[in-house]
């Protein structure tokens, strides 16, 4: 048997979808299609230099990690940049670059190394509670046979989209 359906069963369906769309619709007001999430009350932001404090020292990576933070912001939020005092206020710090054996054969030959990124944030805002000083970590491994300075330029830039992910999270989208 074929159920029949008529223009007079087809509205209770067309009322549930429109109802539906109107839901979804009315949720994307609430939040950005960027993926921030940033109270109107914010409007600037400020970034300073990330001093380098590690004891190996990349000579490229602190102004890397700074404008790679930028660029974020730039992208992802209608912010203004202004030189200091932001309403999205940051300063940082390199505490670690380093590179360590991690695996070994079964000769004690080092199979596998990592290169280690961490750095420090203090992170300011004009929103009450919402400033915090954490920090943030992110690494990559390589084949031992590889030394350092043939992999250094892929590993960092690899590392530093996560860490700069990391911290876009912590303070645009952790609202």
């Amino acid at each position: 048997m074929r159920t029949i359906i008529t223009p007079r069963s087809r509205r209770p369906l067309f009322i549930i979808g429109l109802i539906g769309f109107f839901i979804t619709l009315h949720g994307c007001w609430f939040y950005s299609f960027k993926g921030a999430t940033i109270p109107t009350s914010v409007q600037t932001i400020s970034i300073a230099l990330f001093e380098n404090k590690a004891q190996l020292v990349n000579p490229s990576l602190s102004n890397l990690l700074t404008e790679k933070l930028k660029e974020k912001f730039r992208k992802m939020t209608r912010l203004s940049f202004v030189d200091e005092e932001g309403d999205f206020d940051f300063e940082g710090e390199i505490t670690q670059y380093e590179s360590s054996t991690m695996g070994y054969t079964a000769d004690e030959v080092g199979a596998l190394n990592r290169l280690t990124v961490a750095v420090k944030i203090y992170f300011k805002t004009i929103e009450q509670g919402k400033g915090f000083e954490r920090s943030f970590s992110k690494y990559r491994d390589y084949p031992s046979e590889k030394s350092l300075d043939e992999v250094e330029s892929g590993l960092v830039d690899e590392i530093v989209e996560d860490l700069i992910e990391d911290i876009f999270n912590a303070t645009a989208a952790d609202w």
